[in-house]
């Protein structure tokens, strides 16, 4: 697939088929499942907002949680009498002094792609490495059947990967473009009989959009929108949340719901939808045109979308080189994790998606950094009224890394305003509720399955120890060390060594640039 044509994936709701990349291999790491695992002594921060509570041990029974027991307070010693007992054939995990949390929900996670050259493993492997053990694939950008095939090897756990839930672009696969309501319903129903767990909508007219989310409501699917700007003048963010989409991705749609002196952005006269500059450089002046916070209209559509209990998935992350460019080129895990052909996919380009460097400047930082203090402002006061707010990365554009791009997520809703504990919250518990799997993942509690990320260093005081690259430590003989790093990743009860899948990433990395040559350049840059 050209790099032309993934400006089309993301612009436009008509494609037919796509590249598809690399499958995953047969799993050969982690280990179990047991008919019992015991994770002894761990602090738990679960995902239903609790504060940290330890030491426990948590019994999981063939992939249940089964129990979940107090042994003792910080600080006194265990005694071993009080703890679970482990049966024949078991396995006893000793975390004593880590800390643990629910497994990590992505609602944003592209697997992979042609254009950048980032095989399935490679993908799979980073987010595990970060604990993400269930991901929404928004797309389904290798085609269905690819996904759904790697969806139930993941469920069987055949490949080293997490839980994959398929949300299919609307309109894909169609051999011809949706151009009326009953051709949007048919395709609709054709793609809840595939099998697909929804539909991720860009742009559409107002009949075409309706018809297409009350079939997909009929059928019992959930929805996801990108709200593209060929049509957000006629059908913003409200339109679909009265429509019954269930989440919004990034925030397109949303500023334009709140609007109050002009029905569409201010577009210069010379401005080209196709010019990816264009494009990120006024949308970075969106939200200084939406009406100021806390303002009628700002409480109005607040209010509206509460109302409907509609799920923002703000994806923070993929925008955020828009207001750091040197930063996110910068960033410490490109050198050792980012494989040649996704840096290079990354470099300025006048058709490549999300390559929109052309002449990006010190203008166009300022507006988005004015950008992003007016959008995290809804968002946290979205989440103070009781608004769901997800974790969703968005990876493989934008120099954003798959897995590392979900820890620095986290981060920015800290910026915007959220504590610790709200964070991991929307990381986990929220994201599950917005799938509908709540009842199955998401919070540690008994009866729901054995998904956990498990840490040395506490993510409460410094979400950077669960990058994998760690966070800068000084010791107390003035030495500089790197703590953290995710410990353990457990999906379906499987044991990952999160470390070790971080070193088979860099060992395919290696590989690639001993083969090619390549060596990581500053985009403008020469040897």
């Amino acid at each position: 697939m050209n790099r032309h044509l993934l400006t089309i994936l993301f612009c436009s709701i008509y494609f037919i088929s796509l590249a598809q990349i690399k499958k995953a291999p047969p799993r050969q790491e982690g280990e179990g499942p047991w008919p019992q695992l015991i994770i002894r002594g761990v602090t738990l921060i679960n995902g239903n907002g609790a504060p940290p509570t330890g030491p426990v041990d948590i019994v999981v029974e063939n992939n249940k949680i089964v129990n979940i027991k107090t042994v003792g307070y910080p600080g006194v010693k265990i005694v071993p009498a009080d703890r679970p007992q482990l049966k024949e054939g078991g396995k006893e995990l000793d975390a004593t002094g880590m800390y643990l949390l629910p497994g990590f929900v992505d609602m944003h996670g592209h697997i992979g792609g042609k254009a950048q050259g980032t095989d399935a493993e490679y993908v799979f492997k980073l987010w595990l490495a970060h604990g993400i053990t269930t991901v929404r694939d928004p797309s389904a950008g290798n085609g269905l059947d690819w996904v759904l095939d790697h969806k139930r090897k993941s469920a069987k756990n055949e490949i080293t990967a997490p839980r994959i839930l398929a949300y299919t672009a609307f309109g894909q696969g169609s051999k011809e473009p949706i151009s009326t309501p009953e051709m949007a319903r048919k395709w609709v129903k054709d793609n809840a009989s595939k099998g697909a767990d929804g539909i991720k909508f860009f742009a559409a007219s107002p009949k075409i959009m309706s018809a297409a989310l009350e079939e997909n409501k009929k059928a019992g699917l959930r929805s996801a929108g990108h709200h593209a700007q060929m049509d957000v003048a006629r059908w913003n963010v409200l339109h679909s949340a009265k429509a019954g989409l269930t989440s919004m991705e990034h925030w397109y749609g949303l500023p334009e719901a709140l609007f109050t002196d002009r029905t569409i952005q201010h577009y210069p006269a010379d401005y080209n939808y196709n010019n990816e500059q264009d494009r990120f450089g006024e949308a970075g002046k969106l939200w200084q045109q939406a009406a100021p916070p806390y303002s009628e209209k700002w409480n109005q559509v607040m209010n509206e979308l509460l109302s409907l209990d509609f799920t923002i998935d703000p994806t923070f992350n993929i925008y955020e080189a828009s207001r750091d460019l040197m930063r996110a080129t910068r960033a410490e895990w490109h050198e050792t994790y980012t494989l040649p052909s996704l840096w290079d996919f990354y470099q300025p380009s006048k058709v490549s998606h999300g390559s929109y460097w052309h002449y990006w400047g010190t203008e166009q930082e300022v507006d988005w950094k004015k950008n992003y203090t007016l959008w995290m402002t809804f968002v946290n006061e979205y989440k103070n009224r009781g608004g769901r707010v997800t974790t969703g990365s968005d990876s493989g554009f934008i120099f954003q890394l798959y897995g590392f791009a979900y820890i620095r997520e986290l981060e920015l809703l800290r910026e915007a305003g959220f504590h610790p504990l709200e964070v991991i919250r929307a990381a986990t518990l929220n994201g599950a509720e917005a799938l509908g799997m709540d009842d199955k993942i998401g919070s540690v509690e008994i009866g729901k399955l054995a998904d956990f990320v498990i840490v040395e260093e506490n993510p409460l005081a410094n979400l950077k120890v669960l990058y994998g690259t760690g966070a800068i430590k000084l010791t107390e003989n003035n030495d500089v060390i790197r703590v953290g790093g995710v410990k353990y990743t457990i999906k379906d009860g499987i044991i990952y060594d999160a470390k070790a899948l971080l070193k088979d990433v860099a060992k395919m990395v290696a590989d690639e640039k001993e083969k090619t040559g390549y060596k990581i350049l500053q985009p403008g840059m020469k040897e």
